[in-house]
């Protein structure tokens, strides 16, 4: 009996742990790898970086510059389901796709009209002052974007090879999972 109540002990005390890891990782705080140069620069391939979730918990609008982990899959409704599977903890267990999951830099926010001309990049008519980005944009020809409610415009810093809102759309907010911390 003293036996069945030490497995017992341990196994209840496994179990409170890593329910409170898996709250901490959906809701609070979770680490996380960048895969691929599109933040290049600022961020490397394979480089571990640190996010604060309580901007997705409390649905906080990210501001200009922050580099946010978004879900890419736009057209997708997203549920608490998918912010349990997208866990780095719950990941151990269940083998997902995490492709889906990009690092990117907030360009827009609501209202927001971007431009794209003759290689540079306006935000309401102003020419944005990027000193992150190491090259100049190459880009095909003049856009324009107007960014709708509820939702940002992101970019990578490597925006010659990165994938983003130029390529995807607009990003919902309940689509935008956290902010990195450092």
């Amino acid at each position: 009996m003293k036996a069945v109540k030490q497995i017992w002990s341990w196994v209840s005390s496994i179990a409170i742990s890593f329910v409170l890891v898996l709250i901490l990782g959906v809701f609070v705080f979770q680490s996380t790898r960048v895969s691929g140069h599109s933040m290049d620069p600022t961020l490397h391939d394979t480089q571990r970086v640190y996010v604060s979730k309580l901007s997705h918990t409390f649905r906080y609008e990210p501001d200009y510059g922050d580099i946010v982990i978004i879900d890419s899959r736009v057209n997708l409704r997203r549920t608490f389901k998918n912010d349990l599977l997208d866990s780095p903890l719950l990941s151990l267990f269940v083998h997902g796709d995490d492709k889906h999951i990009w690092i990117k830099r907030v360009i827009g926010k609501p209202g927001d009209v971007l431009e794209m001309k003759s290689n540079k990049l306006y935000r309401n008519g102003e020419l944005l002052d990027e000193p992150y980005l190491n090259e100049e944009m190459k880009a095909n020809s003049n856009k324009k974007w107007t960014v709708p409610d509820d939702n940002i415009f992101v970019m990578g810093d490597n925006r010659n090879n990165s994938m983003d809102s130029r390529i995807i759309g607009f990003i919902p907010m309940d689509h935008v999972l956290g902010k990195k911390l450092f």
